[in-house]
């Protein structure tokens, strides 16, 4: 597949099979990953790939952020949070090394966005779907104590998923036209 082709075919991907990725598309999805623009490179990007054990207790901590306080969680919101959680072949955890200066802290998350597009779009062309997401358990302090992330040295940027797709991809969304996003000056 050409690039162009990559760039407009992939799509995030929510269900996955139980199956591996093929043999060595993580490791060349991080290499590209890698590869992304970063103006002052400061190479800001980290990387946690999770084991089972580990995702076990990110589950956990995502039941319990669901979960009123006092209350037994519930088992249909478990089942849910199971599947997200240890279903798909991979999980990164993609964080940013913290900067004093705020404008290479922009620029820095800029660099992690586009990692994680270099990332998506090496997995696409291997057939292996993706998923950035964030949320509460991105960002709970014992999400931060499970992957032994300290947070005044990274922030986490948020879990990306990786697995071969349970379906086809979902279709196409309609976005905007060109046209309107783009003025042209003299």
């Amino acid at each position: 597949m050409d690039i162009q082709s990559i760039l407009l075919q992939r799509r995030t991907v929510h269900d996955y099979e139980r199956e591996p990725l093929p043999d060595g598309a993580l490791d060349r999805a991080l290499r590209a990953a890698l590869a992304a623009p970063n103006h002052r490179m400061t190479e800001p990007w980290r990387f946690v790939r999770v084991g089972p054990r580990t995702r076990e207790r990110l589950c956990e901590i995502a039941v319990s952020l669901k979960t009123p306080p006092g209350d037994a969680p519930r088992l249909e919101l478990v089942e849910k949070t199971r599947k997200k959680m240890l279903n798909p072949a991979e999980l990164l955890v993609v964080s940013r090394a913290r900067a004093e200066d705020p404008v290479v802290e922009r620029e820095d998350y800029a660099a992690i966005a586009c990692a994680i597009q270099n990332l998506s779009l090496s997995l696409w062309a291997e057939g292996v779907g993706s998923k950035w997401s964030t949320g509460a358990v991105t960002t709970a302090a014992d999400t931060y104590a499970a992957l032994e992330i300290d947070a005044t040295q990274q922030e986490i940027v948020g879990f990306v998923w990786a697995g071969i797709a349970a379906k086809d991809a979902p279709k196409a969304r309609r976005r905007r036209e060109l046209s309107d996003v783009l003025r042209q000056l003299p």
